[in-house]
């Protein structure tokens, strides 16, 4: 029987960071271009009369200029602000205040949601303007400010109620805003929530993309709601049924099925037997020479006949034994030296 240890690498497990940490942390990092000195405002400077913020709130480093108190005002308030427009990446928008500084993704833009494409043309000519402008998302911790002029467009106070509104299994239909690495944005009427890659398929998803592009419409489910900072996770494969849960029943150890090659890794390969429900042929059940690489005789999309060795639903996984050649298949009579010790692969 299979050994079970040998995993895909790159499954991950729950992690205990914040899924959106790396699209920040990646925009961020990126390179701004600026507008011109002189179309930008001088240093920014804190309004006569206006408290300081708490000397806890000012942690970040290069950020302890921002009224931090106005800014969460502002957010619980839902108020419009007005920011210039100073910087662009791929990402979106740098805006500046007197009082803060921010960021605004590009799915948060006007013209995203006109159905507009973004594009770097689009966002160079944002700079120098003052647009309209609501905080959605305020972390004086991470020094993290996120503005929305889509969420200005809305009536005052909606948002908050309809984060008021929303529930725990909740199910409902959004639009796909962005696409990440790490998952899906879903707008749900004035608020965004978030579907990590884990929760877009029960199946392996190499890439959100695979599953919806910017402008789809698609069926969720809340997992999680933090009111405090207006975040929303989601998930598309909870409102879809689990085959795992059947798994052992409609295919029992020794079960042969037919099945189509998705990934071809190092240790192996992976086989689709249905949406949802992939398992690993393991280099050690392959019939190949040890030192024959999956790569060479193996490619996606080609369908193999496939026996069923392990089904563990509680942890997602099946072992399978491959049991076709289709290497030999294609002319008959497979190459010789698939058969010849030596070095291969």
């Amino acid at each position: 029987m299979n050994d079970t240890k040998h995993l895909d690498p790159r499954r991950s497990s729950p992690s205990t960071s914040e899924p959106d940490d790396g699209w920040w942390q990646s925009l961020m990092s990126e390179e701004f271009k600026y507008a011109p000195a002189s179309k930008t405002r001088p240093g920014p400077a804190r309004r006569p009369g206006r408290r300081p913020a708490p000397a806890k709130e000012r942690t970040a480093p290069g950020m302890d200029w921002v009224d931090w108190t106005r800014v969460l005002e502002i957010q619980e308030a839902e108020a419009v602000c007005y920011a210039e427009v100073v910087g662009f990446n791929r990402g979106g928008l740098l805006v500046r205040t007197q009082e803060f500084q921010g960021f605004v993704p590009r799915s948060h833009l006007a013209a995203a949601v006109n159905g507009q494409k973004i594009t770097e043309h689009l966002l160079e000519g944002y700079l120098g303007r003052e647009i309209e402008l609501k905080v959605i998302e305020c972390d004086p911790e991470r020094g993290r400010i996120v503005l929305s002029e889509r969420a200005a467009q809305t009536a005052p106070g909606s948002r908050q109620t309809l984060l008021q509104t929303l529930q725990i299994n909740q199910e409902l239909e959004g639009v796909v805003t962005n696409v990440t690495p790490f998952g899906l944005f879903i707008d749900l009427g004035g608020v965004e929530g978030l579907v990590h890659i884990s929760e877009l398929s029960w199946g392996r998803v190499g890439h959100p993309r695979e599953v919806a592009n910017p402008g789809d419409k698609v069926k969720v489910v809340v997992l999680h709601l933090e009111m405090d900072r207006g975040r929303v996770s989601l998930s598309i494969k909870r409102g879809q049924p689990n085959p795992w849960e059947t798994a052992i029943q409609r295919y029992p150890v020794g079960a042969e099925v037919e099945a189509q090659i998705t990934e071809v890794v190092h240790f192996g390969a992976f086989a689709r037997l249905e949406q949802g429900l992939e398992g690993l042929i393991h280099i050690s059940q392959m019939g190949l020479h040890e030192r024959l690489a999956p790569r060479l005789v193996l490619e996606p999309g080609i369908k193999v006949k496939v026996s069923v060795l392990q089904v563990e639903p509680e942890r997602q996984r099946l072992s399978l034994l491959l049991l076709s050649q289709p290497w030999k298949e294609k002319d008959n009579q497979g190459p010789n030296w698939l058969d010849t010790p030596g070095e291969h692969g």
